[in-house]
C-alpha cells in the first residue's frame, strides 16, 4: 500500500493530504514529528535523505520526495477526477497557476516565517544543512504575500476556480498557501472579497479539512 510521510501542523504534507482525498487513493500515514526534529534523524534520512515531507512511498516501493512528483505519479495513477487538467491548454493553465501558488504564495509564506522566527534560527531554508537567516528576507517575504493575495483577488473575480473552470492542483496549492500565511500574521479582509468567497466555496469540500 502507499505510505504518506505526513506532518499535520506542516502546509506541504496538506497538499498531499488533500490530493489523496481527492483522488480517494487508500493510503497509509507515518507521522513525522517536525517540531522535534525528526526529520534529520538517521531513521527518516534513510527514508528521505532531503529530510522534508512529504515524501510518498508508491506501491512499487519507490519514495517520492516531493510534491511536484507526488502529484505526478498520482495523477497518473488515478486518472478522475482530472486535477491536472485534460486539454493541451487546460494543462498549460493549471501548471502556470500551481507554480504561482507555490512560488509567490507558499514560498513567500515561507521565507517570512523562516527568516523572522527565532525559533527557526539557523533552519532558513528546509533540508539537511543549516542556512543562516536574513531578516531583510523575512520583511520581503510578508510584501510577497500581500501581493499573492492581491493577485488572488484580481484573479478570482467572476471565478469559481483558479484555473479553468474545474477544481485543480493550483487551488489545492494556493488554498494551503492563504491558510499557511496565519504564521506570519496575513489573513485575507474586506479588501479581499473574491479570495474569501472563493475559499469559502473550496471549504464545502471535504478534503479541505485535512
Amino acid at each position: 500500500m502507499i505510505t504518506l510521510y505526513d506532518c499535520a501542523t506542516a502546509p506541504s504534507p496538506r497538499r498531499a493530504r488533500i490530493l489523496l482525498a481527492e483522488k480517494g487513493i487508500r493510503h497509509e500515514t507515518v507521522n513525522i514529528d517536525l517540531r522535534s526534529g525528526e526529520q534529520l534523524g538517521e531513521a527518516y534520512r534513510r527514508i528521505n535523505p532531503l529530510c522534508t515531507v512529504p515524501a510518498l512511498r508508491t506501491e512499487e516501493g519507490v519514495v517520492l520526495s516531493d510534491n511536484a512528483a507526488i502529484t505526478a505519479y498520482l495523477e497518473a495513477l488515478q486518472p478522475d477526477p482530472p486535477l491536472l487538467g485534460v486539454t493541451a491548454l487546460e494543462k498549460a493553465e493549471i501548471a502556470s497557476w500551481n507554480w504561482r501558488a507555490e512560488f509567490e504564495g507558499l514560498l513567500a509564506v515561507a521565507e517570512a516565517l523562516r527568516n523572522g522566527s527565532p525559533a527557526m534560527a539557523n533552519r532558513a531554508l528546509p533540508g539537511p544543512r543549516d542556512y543562516p537567516q536574513i531578516p531583510e528576507l523575512a520583511q520581503r517575504g510578508l510584501a510577497r504575500v500581500h501581493d499573492f493575495f492581491a493577485t488572488l483577488e484580481a484573479r478570482l473575480q467572476d471565478r469559481t476556480f483558479l484555473a479553468t473552470g474545474r477544481f485543480s492542483v493550483a487551488d489545492i496549492t494556493a488554498a494551503v498557501a492563504v491558510d499557511f500565511a496565519r504564521v506570519v500574521k496575513v489573513k485575507p479582509g474586506e479588501q479581499h472579497p473574491n479570495l474569501l468567497r472563493w475559499r469559502a466555496g473550496l471549504a464545502q469540500r471535504p478534503s479541505m479539512a485535512l
